[in-house]
């Protein structure tokens, strides 16, 4: 059998990968983000949905911009992020009773009902998913730490 170049260096560095905090974290988002993709499949969301619902359920009646903000996305991934969301029926561009100018994202009855199911399934998996450790509320306090929040 003939071995790939990838394949001897894959190997001489397997050691010292799993050393690194940044192939652990990389790896670690990589199994997470898994396991929350096949537990929202069958309600037609991903991750990256889930937070535009989240963004948008926030409470306050919130522009394509602001969504783009909170969420730290250009515009033209969230177009693209509620476009596709608006096509599923989860949520809804209509103008703000505020301000005629300006169109608000709001979730939909369906999106709503969705959101709140998608929720409960994120708070499992992750429960889940940090079960192994023996301190998971301090795990996520010295992420946050970390964050700067």
């Amino acid at each position: 059998m003939i071995s790939h170049p990838d394949d001897q260096l894959a190997g001489r560095f397997d050691g010292m990968a799993s050393d690194r905090l940044g192939y652990l974290l990389k790896h670690v988002l990589a199994q997470l983000t898994e396991a929350q993709t096949k537990a929202l499949a069958p309600h037609g969301l991903n991750g990256r949905d889930l937070a535009v619902l989240n963004a948008v359920a926030s409470g306050e009646p919130l522009s394509q911009l602001e969504v783009a903000a909170r969420l730290r996305v250009d515009r033209t991934s969230i177009g693209d992020l509620l476009d596709g969301l608006e096509e599923r029926g989860f949520v809804e561009r209509r103008r703000s009773p505020e301000d005629r100018r300006r169109n608000v994202v709001v979730l939909t009855p369906l999106g709503e009902s969705t959101f709140e199911t998608a929720e409960r399934i994120r708070l499992e998996v992750e429960r889940e998913f940090l079960a192994p450790l023996p301190a998971a509320d301090r795990f996520r306090d010295d992420l946050r730490r970390l964050l700067g929040e």
